[in-house]
Parts: C-alpha cells; structure tokens; sequence
C-alpha cells in the first residue's frame, strides 16, 4: 500500500471546495489515515517543496517547456531563474491562510491522486480532474499578476516525494490505521466474509 500527501492550498479552502475534494479522493477507494488544518509557515513550505533537490530546476524547465509548448516567449531565461521564482511565489501563497493537509492510503495512491488532481496549470488539466473542473488559471494570467498559480491542490509527484513530505507535515502518531468494509472488496482476491 502507498502512501500520499495532498494538501488543499488556501483557494480550495477559500473556495469551500475542501467537501468536494475529499470527496473525489474518497470515491475512488483511497483511504484518508491522517488530515489536519493549519496556516504554514514560508519556512515550512520551503522544506516542503525542496524535499526534492531537483524540484528548482525541474519546475522551471517544465514551466519554460509549457510556454514554448503553446508558442509564448517564457518569461525567464533559465530553469533556475523560473524555478526561484516559483518557489518565492508558492511560500506567499501557501502561507496566506489555511491549508488542509491529508494522507491518502491505497493502491498506487501516488498515481490515482495525481490523475484525480490533474495537471499542474489547470487551464491545461483534462476535464474530470479537480484542477481541470474547479479552476481556470494559467501559467501566463499568474505570472503576469506575479503570483503562484491557483491550483487547489499539491498532490506528491513520487512514493519517494510522498515519503519525504509526510515526515513534514505529520508525526507518525497522527497516522491512523483502521480497516474499511471497502477494502475486503478492492484487495480480498476471493472476496470471502462477504456472505455470512
């Protein structure tokens, strides 16, 4: 079983959409050990998103790649210029009101949720997605408003990433583990205990 954080950025509380998102976690089979509400600090959002010593240059060259995709002159010269920006960006707008952080348990937990949440700039997400049904912004509206992109949702890139994030965001004591009658129907090979 794999575990993975999801974290409902300050939108998707400000929104109300806290019920909805749960809810489509919730209705694929996932099962939500661990959640909690909090207001990060711009410290903490930092640990948070540098677990991965790639992340800087990774998230510029892919936001340099989406402009160049759509045929728009990015607004950056490098990866890391992008990718500081980025961060500077995310530790505002994670640290400007509350946040629900979750673990999710299950079956290649890391990719349902991300397939769930969709992609990163939701004017790109498939429909479907909480991104792709929830918001409409986009890399170019948030860089020229020189902010982080509104995207509802983090959800772990990797079981690895997973690993990293949940030992910030959680002790191991608020981890509950519990059994759900769902289980026995997802993962029992011979469903038995169904009939008395």
């Amino acid at each position: 079983m794999e575990k993975t954080l999801v974290v409902i950025k300050p939108d998707g509380v400000q929104r109300t959409l806290i019920g909805e998102i749960i809810r489509r976690y919730e209705n694929s089979g996932l099962k939500l050990i661990a959640i909690k509400m909090l207001v990060p600090t711009p410290a903490m959002v930092e640990k948070h998103y540098l677990v991965n010593p790639e992340w800087i240059k990774n998230v510029g060259e892919k936001s340099i790649a989406s402009y160049k995709n759509k045929g728009e002159q990015p607004p950056f010269k490098t990866s890391a210029e992008c990718g500081q920006a980025v961060l500077a960006r995310l530790k505002k707008y994670m640290s400007a009101g509350p946040v629900v952080a979750m673990i999710w348990e299950g079956s290649k937990a890391v990719g349902i949720v991300r397939k769930i949440t969709g992609g990163t700039e939701p004017l790109s997400s498939d429909v479907g997605t909480i991104r792709g049904d929830y918001t409409i912004d986009s890399y170019d509206l948030s860089d020229s408003a020189d902010r982080a992109i509104r995207n509802l949702v983090h959800a772990s890139g990797s079981v690895e990433e997973a690993e990293k994030e949940i030992t910030l965001w959680f002790k191991k004591d608020e981890l509950i583990e519990y059994n759900l009658v769902l289980e026995k129907i997802l993962y029992d090979v011979n469903l038995d205990e169904i009939l008395e």
